[in-house]
C-alpha cells in the first residue's frame, strides 16, 4: 500500500540518509559491531551533514524540524532498511533530546543542544537500576543536598543504552525519601557530565543482540552535581520521564517494523536464489503462503504506525495508543523476523547472514521501553480495567 505519511521533503532527506547508509555506515558496520558500539566520529560525521539534532531549533546549530518526529523516522528506516543500526543514537535522538528541549532552562540549552546537533556530544539516560526492571519507582539511587548548595549522586546503574560513548547522562536520583502513598514522587533528573569525579562506567554488558549498542552498568561515588545541572524541578522526574514515553515508544515501533520489512526482503530474495529439489525454493506453496502472511502483517503494522506518526506531530498520541503501537509492531517483528528465518533453513542461523542478525536484534524490542507486559497493563487501564473491584 503507498505510504501518505511522508512528502518531498521527506523523501529528499530520505535519499540523503540512503546515501549516508551506504557509503559510509555499511562498510564499517561489521567493525562496529565486534567493537561493541559506534565511533563518535560518526555521529559528528553525521552532524555536519545535518543528519542528527534534528528537533533542536537551527539558534542551537539543529535541523529546526521541531514540530515533527518524521524525519527522525526517516533516519531510522533507512538505517534498518540496511540491516545496519546507529548504536545508541537513538537513545541520543529521539529520547534525551526531547527532555533538553523540553525541560531545560535557556542557560541550559545554551550550554548542551550546540553539541547535541552537531553530533560532539553523546548523551544518555539513566534510569534502570538492579533488581528495579520496569519499575522506576524503586529507584535507590540517591541524591542528597550539601550545605554549599550542590548535590552529591551515590548508587548505581545498569542497562545503560550508550552509556560508554556518552558525554552527558541525565541521572534519575531519589531526593526525598520513598512515600508509599507518592510512589511517584521523589525522583529528579541530573544531568551529569561523564568526566566528573566519582562517576564510573562498569562492566560492558554482552547482549546476544544490537552488539553495535554500548551497554553498560554505571556507578555514582560521592558525584558531585550543581545546582545548575538539575534538569527542570526536583522531585518532578516521573513526570517528566511518563510525558516522553509515546516518543520513546514510537522510535521502537519505527525499528521494528522497518527490521521486519527487510527480513521479508532478506527472505524473499533468498528463496528466489535458493534451489531446493532443483527448483527455487519461493516456488513452494508454503514459501509463497508464509511470506503472504508476513507481508500482510507488516502492511497491518505500518498502517498503525503511520497513524502514530501522524497523531504524535498533532501532540495527539497518547501514552496509551504508543504502548498500543509498540506492543503490536514488536509482536509482529518478532513473529515475522522468526519465520523468515524459517525461510532460510539452516543458513538463517549463520551469522554471515543478516537475518541471523535481525532476529538476535530483535528480541530486545518487547523488553526495553517497558516489555510487552507491561505495555498491555497500561492498555488495559486505559480500556478502564482493574485488578479488582470493590
Amino acid at each position: 500500500m503507498r505510504r501518505t505519511v511522508y512528502d518531498d521533503d521527506h523523501e529528499a532527506f530520505r535519499a540523503l540518509c540512503r546515501t549516508f547508509v551506504e557509503r559510509e555506515l555499511e562498510p564499517n558496520f561489521q567493525e562496529y559491531e565486534d567493537a561493541g558500539l559506534v565511533d563518535k566520529a560518526v555521529f559528528a560525521r553525521m552532524g555536519e551533514l545535518g543528519l542528527i539534532g534534528l528537533q533542536i531549533p537551527e539558534e542551537y546549530g539543529g535541523g529546526g524540524q521541531t514540530d515533527t518526529f518524521k524525519y527522525n523516522a526517516i533516519l531510522t528506516e533507512e538505517t534498518a532498511r540496511a540491516c545496519t543500526s546507529l548504536g545508541t543514537l537513538r537513545v541520543h535522538q529521539d529520547v534525551v533530546t526531547p527532555y533538553i528541549l523540553e525541560y531545560t532552562t535557556d542557560e541550559q540549552k545554551r550550554r548542551w543542544l550546540p553539541g547535541m546537533a552537531a553530533g560532539t556530544l553523546m548523551t544518555a539516560i539513566a534510569m534502570t537500576e538492579p533488581g528495579t526492571g520496569s519499575d522506576l519507582t524503586g529507584i535507590r539511587t540517591r541524591a542528597e543536598k550539601q550545605d554549599d548548595g550542590t548535590w552529591k549522586i551515590n548508587g548505581s546503574k545498569t542497562f545503560i543504552s550508550g552509556g560508554a560513548n556518552a558525554d552527558l547522562v541525565l541521572v534519575v536520583a531519589r531526593t526525598s525519601a520513598h512515600d508509599p502513598d507518592d510512589r511517584r514522587g521523589g525522583l529528579t533528573i541530573f544531568v551529569v557530565p561523564t568526566d566528573t569525579p566519582g562517576f564510573e562506567v562498569g562492566d560492558t554488558l554482552h547482549k546476544i543482540g544490537i552488539r553495535s549498542q554500548d551497554t553498560v552498568e554505571l556507578h555514582f561515588t560521592d558525584v558531585v552535581v550543581q545546582e545548575a545541572d538539575i534538569l527542570g524541578e526536583v522531585g518532578r522526574a516521573f513526570q517528566y520521564m511518563s510525558s516522553n514515553l509515546a516518543q520513546e515508544r514510537l522510535t521502537i515501533a519505527v525499528n521494528a517494523v522497518a527490521t521486519a520489512q527487510s527480513a521479508i526482503r532478506l527472505a524473499s530474495e533468498y528463496a528466489q536464489d535458493r534451489k531446493s529439489f532443483g527448483v527455487p525454493l519461493s516456488s513452494f506453496q508454503n514459501t509463497k503462503f508464509v511470506l503472504a502472511e508476513c507481508s500482510t502483517e507488516v502492511t497491518a503494522a505500518l498502517a498503525l504506525l503511520d497513524q502514530a506518526l501522524d497523531a504524535h506531530d498533532k501532540g495527539e498520541l497518547t501514552p496509551a495508543d504508543a504502548a498500543r503501537v509498540k506492543l503490536f509492531t514488536t509482536e509482529v517483528q518478532g513473529r515475522v523476523i522468526d519465520k523468515c528465518l524459517q525461510v532460510h533453513g539452516g543458513y538463517g542461523y549463520i551469522l554471515e547472514y543478516p537475518i541471523a542478525r535481525l532476529y538476535a536484534d530483535a528480541r530486545v524490542t518487547r523488553i526495553y521501553g517497558g516489555t510487552s507486559e507491561v505495555m498491555k497493563t497500561i492498555i488495559a487501564k486505559d480500556m478502564g480495567l482493574s485488578a479488582h473491584r470493590d
